[in-house]
């Protein structure tokens, strides 16, 4: 009898400890959002003063807002001018970096639109959202938008340049192999002054 009542009372701790980690938490949760965010989820932890509670919760509303969102095809006349507007962006770096930047922000709202990605009243709504699908590459984007109005120096606005293609290149692809794209005119020395 008392073998039984130990075996009853261990499997109401279990069933407990599942509602509470599984049901309570959400299917998305702590170390699940720590993996499937990566660097974002860093970046909102440390946005919220290290509150990891606080960022789990934030980072599970916009799954919760975005996860379901199914993108939309892009035509090949469209992934054409997408892929010649960003050659001709990359060109403009060299001769004036500022401005590039600016037409890659606009770019990436752009392309993000057009793939079914809500176009956000504000630039932290768009990033929100693009996060839940592109969270390793979200970083890039961010980083364009903030040096195209400050005082950021040329390297690191080539680095931003660079660190967007990335989430140019997922936006633009229909499947889960990125298209390959050369940066050689924005590698290290060149496009610098």
């Amino acid at each position: 009898m008392t073998t039984a009542i130990i075996i009853i009372v261990a499997v109401l701790v279990v069933a407990a400890a599942v509602y509470f980690f599984v049901v309570r938490r959400g299917p998305v949760g702590g170390r699940s959002l720590q993996s499937r965010f990566g660097p974002e989820y860093d970046r909102v932890v440390a946005r919220h003063g290290g509150d990891t509670q606080a960022a789990e919760q934030e980072l599970d509303e916009r799954v919760k807002l975005h996860g379901d969102l199914e993108k939309l095809p892009l035509t090949e006349a469209a992934r054409a001018e997408y892929t010649a507007r960003w050659a001709r962006t990359q060109e403009q770096f060299v001769d004036s970096p500022q401005q590039a930047l600016q037409e890659a922000d606009a770019l990436l709202a752009d392309l993000s639109r057009d793939r079914g990605f809500p176009a956000g009243e504000s630039f932290e709504e768009r990033a929100d959202a693009l996060s839940v699908h592109h969270p390793r590459h979200i970083d890039g984007y961010r980083r364009v938008h903030s040096a195209r109005s400050d005082d950021t120096g040329t390297e690191e606005m080539r680095e931003a340049f660079v660190d967007a293609r990335n989430l140019f290149d997922a936006l633009l692809a229909d499947g889960p192999a990125p298209r390959r794209h050369d940066n050689r005119q924005l590698t290290k020395g060149q496009g610098t002054s």
